[in-house]
């Protein structure tokens, strides 16, 4: 079966009066795609019937004949008698068919075209040379005048058609799968094929897996697909720990790696991350043929080594592992030690800023009224029990501070499950506060799932000098989201057991941080 492509070029290239001269032996079985046109179309032609115009051919067979109708080159200037619309007129001649035929058979030659060429004047020597081929030629029927029109070349033709079968193609019903999606989506770009390239993103955008999403993301940079881009980046910042555990999570390229490490949505924990790091870094380091050294991992690592949070990992994660690693510096690893261990804490080349996976505005409730001075602290954590209607991610906890101005707390703050006493979240981090009434933030290294009608235990154990405290609580505060009127209701209870005084009516842990 002869391809569609080769059958339309044909049909464009070739009359029926020229192929029953057999010169359909002079075209290709098959479209040739190195002598394509911009962005993959065949390229323009000036003539009649889509070929490129030539006289060289043409001036070999007819001799030195003389063609008063002007110069078969559709392209020739004016002084040739050519133009952008030049008309050629056929006047056969009975009395001698050879020297017809032969004009005729050099003027298809050359311009590829049904026109026939007749000699203003009979001279001898034009007789000679037309006896000679009319021998070699077989004489040819005369045609009718032929008109040839130039025409301005289109480039990208198809853009304007709005199916794939009108872009000569076999029909809309594409059949893709995953094996074929990649090259016929790289095709249908070369080709402009706008339909056709819908079809593939369409597809990829159905089968977009937490496995799958690194080497789909990576394409998507490379075909310059945003839309694909961002949906492949949403799947890996709700699926993050298994999109890094994915097999084709190594074979992405740097830049994609530093775009994702950028981002403050990634759902996992920054140990994770950095694990995910080294692994990519072993098989960068492979494909630049480089021993896997610590200091040859960071330096295929680059930029994105930078961009992984270390602060925001606890001290034993960190010690455990980026320190061991050899990746970072001497001076890196006592930099972050002193971060975690000291109060003020000194400055860091890490960014300590929390990742959070939710978009969408952040709220809070406050649970009591008024606030009072002088609550002490001697190790003991104040704790408070609380649920909610509906389900929500606790990101941190509003705490009072010194009344004896400013100062500096270490805090180690938890969300505690309460049937089964599991620690779902926790920081061990410290605050500054400025000696007033305020609430001071501190948040939660990752965001704490909170699910409808479950007890958790909010904890935090404080260490510094006396501070405010909250008084007049509330059993139930209820926070009503302005731009929907979505209700999200918080119930709170005294938590028995190793409590430094925390209860509904008065105490610490005032605010809760949420996103619903």
């Amino acid at each position: 079966m002869r391809c569609c492509v080769c059958l339309f070029q044909q049909s464009l290239q070739c009359s029926p009066s020229k192929m029953a001269a057999g010169e359909s032996n002079s075209r290709s079985s098959c479209l040739n795609l190195s002598n394509s046109g911009p962005l993959g179309n065949a390229p323009p032609s000036n003539s009649a019937h889509s070929s490129p115009a030539s006289n060289g051919g043409s001036m070999g067979a007819v001799g030195g004949i003389n063609r008063s109708a002007g110069n078969s080159n559709p392209q020739s200037g004016p002084e040739n008698g050519g133009g952008a619309e030049t008309a050629v007129r056929s006047t056969p001649s009975a009395q001698n068919p050879s020297r017809q035929s032969v004009g005729q058979s050099g003027a298809t030659s050359g311009a590829a075209s049904n026109m026939t060429a007749t000699s203003s004047s009979s001279s001898s020597s034009a007789s000679t040379a037309s006896a000679d081929a009319s021998a070699a030629v077989p004489s040819l029927p005369s045609s009718p005048a032929s008109v040839l029109v130039y025409r301005e070349p289109v480039y990208n033709w198809q853009a304007t058609k709005s199916t794939v079968k009108e872009r000569f193609l076999y029909s809309d019903e594409v059949q893709i799968g995953p094996e074929t999606v990649m090259t016929t989506l790289y095709t249908a770009k070369k080709y402009a094929v706008p339909a056709l390239e819908a079809h593939c993103v369409e597809f990829l955008k159905k089968n977009l897996r937490a496995d799958n999403a690194f080497m789909l993301l990576t394409q998507a940079r490379l075909f310059d697909e945003p839309q694909l881009a961002s949906l492949c980046l949403e799947n890996i910042d709700k699926n993050t720990a298994d999109a890094l555990a994915a097999e084709g999570f190594t074979d992405i390229d740097l830049d994609t790696l530093v775009a994702v490490l950028e981002r403050d949505t990634l759902g996992v924990r920054e140990v994770r991350l950095f694990g995910a790091a080294v692994r990519w870094a072993d098989a960068e380091a492979q494909r630049q043929q480089l021993q896997p050294t610590p200091e040859n991992k960071r330096r295929v690592l680059g930029k994105a080594l930078s961009l992984i949070r270390f602060p925001l990992m606890t001290i034993e994660e960190f010690a455990a592992g980026p320190a061991q690693s050899g990746i970072l510096t001497d001076r890196e690893v006592v930099s972050l030690f002193l971060h975690f261990t000291v109060n003020p804490k000194p400055h860091v080349e890490f960014i300590d800023r929390p990742r959070c996976c939710l978009r969408g505005k952040e709220c809070s409730i406050t649970r009591f009224s008024q606030v009072e001075s002088r609550w002490g602290y001697s190790g003991t954590s104040d704790r408070i029990r609380f649920s909610v209607n509906r389900r929500i991610f606790v990101v941190g906890f509003g705490l009072y501070g010194s009344i004896h101005g400013p100062t500096d707390y270490q805090v180690n703050i938890q969300i505690i499950h309460t049937d089964s006493n599991t620690v779902l979240g926790q920081n061990d981090t410290g605050f500054s506060c400025d000696g007033t009434a305020s609430t001071f933030r501190v948040m939660f290294k990752e965001p704490v799932e909170i699910l409808p009608s479950v007890n958790y235990i909010a904890c935090a154990t404080l260490k510094g000098p006396d501070s405010h405290y909250g008084t007049k609580g509330m059993r139930k505060v209820t926070h009503e989201a302005p731009a929907t009127g979505t209700k999200t209701c918080f119930t709170f209870c005294y938590a028995a057991g190793n409590n430094n005084g925390t209860s509904v009516e008065d105490g610490q842990i005032p605010e809760v941080i949420f996103y619903t």
